[in-house]
């Protein structure tokens, strides 16, 4: 077991080295740099601008640079963000727990969707309601979010006037149980869109492993005893479709910190998506490592989560 745990951690650091370094290469060879705008204007002499690269290091060799940022990660110090002069792990912090709320929130309710409608439909294969929902999930597949967000915001907000336009809170002021719910009616749109976007391919893939299960030899011999659906969907398909979620699961942790960049943009919400979007736009490289290296790290914690709740499902996996 402490064997396993050693390696499972060698992996995790060798695969984090190994991003880190294709991730800021990637970043620093990109054309422009966060200091392009200011020299486009002729109001900054080339001297403050060798000045402000010298403040932030980026006077420096890339090699150098990237060896000080790692010296920096390695002691949990993220830098400073360029276009807000704030600490990055701040700035992330600011932004995480709208993202977190919205992406935990549409994951549970994308998952028991799936897992009902996926299963239910294998149990009704050919029928009128499986035909529903394979045509259903294949509109949910195709629609893009940011189209389907925006034919919301026209019907329920601005036409019909139900729920708000964008942004998370009300123009007046709110305390306690109301600021709450005010919060929660912001949501229920970009809400609806991630989940309406998500079951689709979720749907059919459940289904298909279930159809798969549903024709094994042993469901074939359980039906032959007698054993009705309840049953065979608690003893025998309910088991063996756990490993796969499982591992779905385990790889959408990163999702949860990366949130919706389209989404977030039209519903004019502050999350790590938005964050993304325009640290990238003005090449702000401190705070888009940062969200890099974190995303990254979620992803290899979600396949060792994954791996280990596996290995208690199944004992005799290697």
């Amino acid at each position: 077991m402490l064997k396993t745990a050693l390696r499972k951690i060698f992996y995790v650091v060798l695969m984090l080295f190994i991003i880190s370094i294709i991730s800021f290469g990637a970043i620093h060879l990109a054309p422009n740099s966060f200091f392009a705008s200011g020299e486009l204007n002729p109001n900054i002499t080339p001297e403050s601008l060798e000045q402000l690269k010298k403040v932030y290091g980026l006077d420096k060799s890339l090699f150098v640079q990237f060896i000080s940022w790692l010296n920096a990660i390695i002691h949990l110090d993220f830098g400073i963000s360029f276009a807000s002069g704030k600490m990055v792990k701040d700035e992330i912090l600011s932004r995480l727990p709208i993202t977190l709320i919205i992406n935990i929130i549409s994951m549970i309710l994308v998952f028991i969707i799936s897992i009902y409608f996926g299963i239910k439909s294998a149990f009704k294969q050919n029928s009128k309601y499986d035909n529903i929902t394979k045509n259903f999930s294949l509109i949910s597949y195709a629609m893009p979010s940011f189209y389907l967000a925006l034919i919301l915001v026209i019907l329920f907000a601005v036409r019909w006037k139900i729920f708000p336009i964008s942004g998370l809170h009300s123009p007046v002021k709110l305390e306690g149980f109301d600021y709450v719910l005010d919060e929660a009616w912001h949501l229920v749109l970009p809400i609806f869109v991630m989940v309406f976007g998500g079951v689709g391919s979720l749907i059919m893939y459940i289904r298909s492993l279930s159809l798969n299960i549903l024709k094994s030899d042993y469901i074939f011999f359980a039906k032959a005893r007698g054993i009705g659906k309840k049953e065979l969907f608690w003893r025998y398909l309910l088991p063996n479709l756990s490993p796969p979620v499982v591992t779905i699961l385990g790889l959408s942790l990163p999702g949860l910190i990366g949130g919706s960049v389209i989404l977030e943009s039209i519903f004019s919400i502050n999350g790590m998506g938005l964050l993304f979007y325009q640290s990238a736009l003005s090449r702000d490289y401190p705070v888009i490592m940062g969200i890099l290296i974190i995303s990254s790290f979620l992803t290899l914690v979600g396949n060792i989560i994954a791996d280990l709740v596996l290995l208690k499902l199944n004992p005799f996996t290697k």
